[in-house]
């Protein structure tokens, strides 16, 4: 059975949008044991589901929560959450709560991978040729330097290829030019480095408006920079939605146009909803650790559950073990 642990509380839409994923969730796997970690009442709206181990708590980490706020509280769900690794062996953590505060006790408490010296976070991106891309990192540190982005690189690569069956990715660096003078003072000292141990796949520089036309198949940033990059091509994605829908709504005949076009706009919206992704896997501790979009519906922590299941699955914690063990 895979154990998954979550975190019931602390998102923008309440417990209840997460207990509707959980059950979602569960209609699809019969192998899973979800450990539950929240209030009473929180646990209720799981009480006639099988596969539920419960966890009552008495704290919440607020959203804007960091490392140390997160630590001193003792009795939270998302402490719960991490705890339960070694008092259940759980697999994997999941929440929609404070990111900070998530991507903190996942570091201090699950503790870094031997030779990782900079976890990372990162999501699969839709690009146009149907690949994803993977990116990293989009937030988890403010700042990095060239040692870290090449480790990025080397566990971005190992993630293509174990989730997504990329032989050989290609790997790029997110610059605001294609040139090797081009970038951030870390960005061209990675860059040397990654040239210099001939990194497989390395193709130099990229910008973000070229990232996602799917040459890309690891896509390394800072963790600043890389946020904006998340955030953009959310807020891209919202924007050209909502103007699709406001032209064909425009009269009768733009109407009627769509009728004959929806089929190929739905297909559009859901490559271009990041929703179906679930959240970001945070690579480089010692668990699979998922963070869901804080304003998460039912759907969308589903999806959450199932980046879980599937690095679980996956066994990516031990394939970037092993992929590390040349760096101690």
């Amino acid at each position: 059975m895979v154990k998954l642990a979550v975190d019931l509380m602390g998102s923008d839409n309440g417990p209840e949008a997460i207990a509707a994923g959980i059950k979602e969730f569960l209609k699809k796997h019969s192998d899973v044991e979800i450990y539950a970690c929240g209030s009473e009442e929180a646990l209720s709206l799981l009480k006639d589901e099988k596969h539920i181990h419960s966890f009552v708590t008495s704290q919440v980490v607020p959203m804007e929560s960091g490392a140390m706020q997160a630590m001193r509280m003792k009795d939270s769900s998302m402490m719960k959450v991490f705890n339960l690794f070694a008092e259940e062996n759980v697999q994997a953590g999941v929440s929609a709560g404070s990111t900070g505060g998530f991507l903190s006790l996942a570091t201090l408490k699950l503790k870094l991978i031997p030779g990782v010296e900079r976890a990372a976070l990162t999501s699969p991106f839709p690009t146009l040729n149907g690949s994803p891309l993977v990116v990293l990192d989009i937030g988890a540190s403010n700042e990095n330097n060239p040692q870290q982005l090449y480790q990025f690189a080397k566990m971005g690569r190992i993630y293509s290829q174990t989730v997504f069956n990329v032989k050989e990715p290609n790997t790029y660096l997110l610059s605001n030019g294609v040139e090797e003078g081009k970038g951030s003072p870390v960005g061209k000292e990675a860059y040397k480095l990654l040239k210099e141990h001939n990194f497989p796949g390395f193709k130099g520089n990229i910008e973000a408006r070229e990232a996602l036309k799917g040459d890309a198949d690891v896509l390394v940033s800072e963790g600043y920079p890389g946020n904006i990059f998340l955030k953009s091509s959310e807020g891209v994605a919202k924007m050209m939605s909502a103007l699709i829908k406001k032209a064909f709504h425009k009269n009768i005949f733009t109407m009627i146009g769509y009728l004959f076009s929806a089929g190929g706009f739905k297909d559009m919206k859901k490559s271009m909803d990041y929703k179906s992704y679930g959240g970001a896997i945070l690579l480089g501790v010692n668990g699979v650790v998922v963070k869901a979009h804080g304003n998460s519906d039912a759907y969308s922590f589903s999806c959450a559950l199932e980046v879980a299941y599937k690095m679980t699955s996956h066994d990516i914690v031990n394939k970037i073990k092993e992929g590390f063990q040349n760096e101690l």
